[in-house]
């Protein structure tokens, strides 16, 4: 086996082609990792079927050890956050199957072709980061959002710098005996499964994300969930139209209070004081806030809260000095 250096420790079988590498299995045993982007000055353009998963059977292809000087389980068990090669083009069948502990991911809007059930059995999978390459929007998002049902908080830096940040929130699918009739239903829990499968062409339609909000209210949803949704479409406003714009306002001043609250516990000075122009504050919930802030330590939003604090105050009366 082969010993190089790099940023992580990895314990690779691959692949090489002539002008590019393909990963067949990679094991690690830390717990954030980053794959190579290029092996023998090649870039990294596949990951092979079942290649992260802990089940995964030896495959035949060179073996390479890439270390860092850490030492653990070498089993990808305890791997929670992954950064995938930017020159990544293709991700085959069960390529994270059995990632139990996988949390965050990281990848670059290249890759075209996805596998089967690629991320089967990753239900803490709750955190993606997509960098575009282009103008052009890819598949993968449309394809990691049909794969999960689980809450995912997605990530998009766009070419020109600009992020957008989008929620898509969790749903259920069970079936249930119907005996009498010897089949069975299929039912859908939850308000996540439209804004899961809504991608006209598998291109993320902004326009058809904001319409879906109206449905999601009327059907089971976390309220934390959804407070998070609004604030991010307003934080990260890249194609929100004004009808989308003012139906997620209603929503937060609807929760005035609790979006303050939050927003504090984030630490995001600029959210906080888009929220506290925003909505309205009673005095008792300005108070709390100014206490939660002290109690975090936070000064800059205790700053923000108590000049939000003096302006609420009524002014006293009018004094009249002539004689």
């Amino acid at each position: 086996m082969e010993k190089i250096y790099g940023a992580n420790n990895w314990k690779l079988t691959i692949r090489r082609c002539e002008d590019h590498v393909e990963i067949l299995r990679a094991v690690t045993c830390d717990t954030k990792a980053i794959l190579p982007d290029t092996l023998f000055d090649l870039p990294v353009t596949v990951l092979g079927s079942y290649a992260l998963s802990p089940a995964a059977k030896p495959a035949e292809g060179e073996e390479i050890h890439v270390s860092s000087g850490g030492d653990g389980e070498w089993s990808n068990r305890a791997l929670q956050e992954l950064i995938l090669p930017p020159m990544l083009t293709e991700v085959q069948n069960f390529a994270f199957y059995g990632c139990r502990s996988l949390q965050t991911l990281h990848l670059h809007d290249r890759i075209d072709r996805w596998g089967t059930d690629c991320f089967m059995n990753c239900h803490r999978l709750s955190r993606i980061h997509l960098t575009r390459i282009s103008e052009e929007q890819g598949a993968s998002l449309a394809f990691i959002c049909d794969e999960t049902r689980e809450e995912l908080d997605v990530s998009v830096l766009n070419t020109d710098g600009s992020e957008l940040r989008l929620i898509f929130p969790d749903y259920g699918e069970d079936y249930e005996e119907n005996c009498p009739n010897h089949h069975f239903d299929f039912h859908i829990s939850g308000g996540g499964y439209s804004y899961h499968h809504n991608f006209p062409g598998k291109q993320l339609s902004l326009r058809a994300y904001d319409e879906n909000w109206a449905q999601y209210l009327r059907k089971q949803h976390e309220e934390e969930t959804a407070l998070r949704l609004a604030y991010y479409r307003l934080r990260y406003p890249i194609g929100l139209e004004a009808f989308a714009q003012e139906q997620y306002f209603d929503y937060l001043r609807s929760r005035a209070e609790d979006a303050i609250l939050w927003q504090i516990s984030e630490k995001d000075s600029e959210g906080l004081t888009m929220l506290l122009d925003k909505l309205p504050m009673e005095t008792a919930a300005l108070h709390n806030a100014c206490e939660q802030a002290r109690r975090e330590g936070s000064t800059e939003a205790l700053a923000l809260l108590l000049e939000r604090q003096r302006k609420a105050q009524p002014r006293g009366l009018a004094r009249d000095f002539d004689l």
